[in-house]
């Protein structure tokens, strides 16, 4: 075939891709089905040329187009390796796993409800062998739901909505995948009648393998890329070969799933790469991946789509029956899975809730598309499937997708429209008439001014301001009518906006390279968190988010554990440092909100509603500081050093800038301009390096920081400091309970808890302890003790903490103290206390 022609075929393709976007703008419909639609007539116009007698001018294009190396390999190796690296680059993944529950509900079991429910309902129809039928089962259960993010996010529906059908995207696709090698696999070998228990139980084989495989080989690049720190082309280029690689290497080499590998590496350079790359790197390395899966996208639908109409010149008139089973229980699998596996879930609190509008749009929404496409094709040209097999699932799998594009697609906004989701609700309506009338306010002034400054003609002037007033007093008496708004409703939207506001702020800090990429993700994820719990569920989803952003995490506490059982240190001194410098970057974005409550949210929403704003909001800056000094009380040489760090960061920002702007009045080349950034870059490179964090010379630090131990000299407070344990509590969680046995006492290091017994309760903060009552009264608890805030305790046991009492007169003098505050005769605890003996360890057994 003819180079040239093939080229300007494929260049001809791009024109149409390019045309496609406007074109499904203007016509309201989704990006996808325009795309089909285009291929589909490209295909069947060069099938009609080629066996027409009208002309003969046009059959070499029509060859071309027909002849095009389009095979499902192509498909499957070269586009959709790209399809699934760029969506989990893209992912925000510490916020998908609020709804991981979900998520997994959608892209795994339902997949392999839909690929049973096909299976048999077809089996059961048709006379095909039942493993042909879960193969089809398996083909049609790959949805394609961008088309229904693309239009919630048209409407502005919420950021969770469109994580959850994005995370159902990439999963579905590698669990669909898989299931289709599976049960390929039998048709090939010609076995009727697979067991389906021998074939599920390769399924976590073939996952767990790709999982494995992916993560090495991301990880391998990732450490390439990083030596590459100063080659940003290098960077970008191993990242173009990486999944390629992973897809690859697991389907041939240790015959895995490639597209579970591909998704495994595209996650782990997505966790590691923002914290090993230089932040534009990373940003540029993102931009290409998006304008590379753009194009392999649109590639791989509107080249499915031209062999539709060859897939389809054999259908007969059974075969619509069998489409329409095929349609009828995937559907029906769905709505199972959203209307009655989800709400159970729900229901048990074992998944968020999803809102019946928002599952009824997404049942809809279902639509499949071009890997559903290649995944036919594949089976039509593979010459160990039977004639019979490859014709229906190639009909079955085509007609399924143009019903979902032609049917589901085009009426896909119409059902957004009536079940509502396109339309603001009453408070929002009522919030946007008063942001309109604050706005034009403020550019009232603004205009005059600028007219003033500019001396335009007076008449001119006055006329425009006439006009104008008229627009703004009608959008004052619009405000005016819709003051109905609740003060809880109108600090709710002050909440989203201060939400909102400090996300903004986020994102100015990292450009500017104040917070770290490292920490970018982390931060963000956090603000998007206080901006969805504002909107569900007010100030106490606002308040909720607030206190999950500074506890203490799972992974911190599955840290604690390896560092206490095998002394494995570096995911503990790793996630603490993590901890330190998000705390940092928090404490610097919420100092600069109080600004944005007073210059504009109180003038949208009233005096009341800013000094309500600017409570929360100091409480959050108290929350942040309680935990930050936890930390710098325990790692008192760290915070310096981060803080350090930060002035260094600063200042190299600073001095870039002065370059740049020397450079644009023309006072230095370009030849000295490029030479000082390339000697600032070197700095940075130092500068952005963090300090490593010794959490094991700790402890004897925090120990000497104690009053209650100051009567003790360095080499017994050092035996108490290996003696001590440290326990890590979050705000609200319960240390002990009444009636528990009491065999430790425990001192603050920071933070504050409250006792609570026979009605009544104290508060007890840093240096104090609190546990002793019960051990020397040998009895149990009669109180309940519950973290009020983050805080590091020290956990001395029993027969210790009798020795440290008998040795210590300051230990003596705080439970002396702590006794008569409850009302406890000091006599009735120190009966069996000897005198204090200096000479003598504490902490030895």
């Amino acid at each position: 075939m003819d180079i040239v022609l093939v080229t300007t075929v494929i260049a001809c393709l791009f024109l149409v891709i390019g045309a496609a976007e406007p074109l499904a703008a203007r016509l309201r419909l989704p990006f996808s089905v325009i795309l089909a639609v285009l291929g589909m007539l490209i295909g069947a116009g060069a099938i009609f040329f080629l066996r027409t007698d009208l002309t003969d001018a046009l059959n070499p294009v029509a060859e071309a187009i027909l002849g095009l190396p389009i095979r499902s390999n192509v498909f499957l190796y070269v586009f959709l390796p790209t399809l699934l690296f760029q969506a989990t680059l893209g992912m925000n993944l510490r916020r998908m796993l609020d709804d991981w529950v979900p998520i997994i509900v959608l892209a795994v079991v339902a997949v392999v409800v839909a690929t049973l429910s096909v299976g048999y309902a077809l089996s059961w129809a048709s006379t095909l062998p039942l493993a042909a039928c879960l193969l089809i089962g398996a083909i049609v259960s790959t949805t394609d739901p961008s088309a229904v993010v693309t239009i919630f996010r048209s409407i502005s529906a919420p950021r969770r909505l469109a994580r959850i059908i994005e995370g159902e995207s990439l999963l579905n696709d590698a669990a669909a995948i898989a299931l289709f090698g599976l049960f390929m696999g039998f048709v090939m070998l010609g076995l009727p009648d697979p067991e389906l228990g021998e074939a599920l139980a390769r399924f976590p084989v073939l996952i767990g393998g790709g999982v494995v495989a992916g993560w090495l080989i991301a990880r391998l690049a990732v450490w390439v890329m990083a030596l590459f720190s100063r080659h940003e082309l290098a960077q970008i280029s191993i990242s173009v070969a990486l999944p390629y690689l992973a897809y690859i290497g697991a389907e041939q080499i240790i015959g895995a799933s490639g597209v579970i590998a591909v998704v495994a590496a595209g996650l782990t350079l997505n966790l590691t790469g923002p914290g090993r790359l230089p932040p534009q790197s990373w940003t540029n390395l993102r931009e290409l991946w998006d304008v590379l899966a753009h194009w392999a996208g649109s590639l791989i639908f509107i080249l499915a789509a031209l062999l539709i109409p060859r897939l389809l010149e054999e259908v007969r008139l059974e075969d619509f029956l069998l489409v329409g089973v095929v349609i009828l229980a995937a559907i029906a699998a769905r709505a199972v899975i959203l209307f009655g596996l989800l709400p159970l879930l729900s229901a048990l609190r074992l998944s968020p809730v999803v809102e019946r509008p928002y599952r009824a749009a997404i049942l809809w929404g279902g639509l499949r598309g071009a890997v559903t496409l290649a995944l036919a094709l594949a089976v039509t040209e593979s010459f160990r499937v039977p004639d019979g097999i490859q014709r229906v699932v190639g009909i079955l799998a085509t007609g399924f997708t143009l019903f979902t594009l032609i049917v589901q697609g085009t009426t896909l906004r119409w059902v957004i429209g009536r079940l509502g989701l396109d339309r603001l609700s009453p408070i929002d309506e009522a919030l946007s008439r008063q942001v309109v009338a604050v706005a034009l306010q403020t550019v009232r002034e603004d205009v005059a001014r600028t007219t003033e400054n500019y001396d335009l003609n007076r008449d001119t002037v006055r006329s425009e301001a006439k006009r104008f007033g008229e627009r703004l007093d009608s959008a004052v008496k619009s405000a005016e009518d819709s003051a109905d708004i609740l003060d809880r409703d109108r600090i709710t939207l002050g909440l989203i906006a201060l939400a909102g506001h400090e996300r903004d702020m986020i994102l100015v800090r990292v450009r500017e390279r104040t917070i770290s990429a490292r920490m970018a993700e982390q931060v963000l994820s956090d603000a998007d968190r206080l901006i969805e719990g504002a909107r569900s569920q007010g100030r106490n989803g606002y308040n909720r988010a607030a206190r999950r952003s500074v506890a203490y995490g799972k992974g911190f506490r599955v840290a604690v554990l390896l560092n206490g059982w095998i002394g494995l240190s570096g995911p503990l001194a790793r996630i603490t440092a993590d901890r330190f410098e998000l705390l940092l970057s928090q404490r610097l974005v919420l100092r600069d909100l109080g600004t944005f409550i007073d210059g504009r949210i109180r003038r949208i929403h009233g005096r009341r509603v800013a000094e309500l704003l600017h409570e929360l909001l100091i409480r959050r800056i108290e929350m942040v500081e309680t935990a930050l000094e936890g930390l710098q009380l325990q790692y008192p040489g760290y915070s310096e050093e981060l803080e350090r760090r930060f002035i260094r960061r600063t200042a190299l920002r600073l001095e870039e800038r002065e370059y740049a702007a020397m450079r644009e009045d023309g006072l230095i080349g370009a030849e000295v301009y490029t030479a000082l950034i390339q000697t600032l870059d070197a700095r940075r490179a130092v500068a952005e390096e963090r300090p490593r964090l010794d959490i094991a010379v700790q402890r004897a630090e925090l120990v000497r920081q104690f009053p209650l131990f100051a009567d003790l000299d360095d080499a017994v407070l050092k035996r108490l400091g290996r003696a001590l344990e440290t326990r890590y509590v979050n705000a609200g969680e319960v240390i002990f309970r009444k009636d528990s046995a009491a065999r430790s006492v425990f001192f603050i290091a920071s933070g504050a808890v409250e006792l609570e017994t026979a009605g009544q309760t104290w508060r007890l903060g840093r240096g104090e302890m609190f546990g002793q009552m019960a051990i020397l009264m040998n009895k149990a608890r009669r109180a309940e003790v519950r973290a009020i805030a983050p805080s590091t305790l020290l956990v001395l046991d029993e027969a210790r903490f009798r020795r440290l009492l008998n040795r210590s007169s300051a230990v003596q003098r705080a439970v002396r103290a702590s006794a008569e505050k409850r009302g406890i005769a000091p006599e009735d605890l120190f009966a069996e206390v000897d005198t204090p003996d200096e000479g003598r360890d504490p902490a030895k057994t």
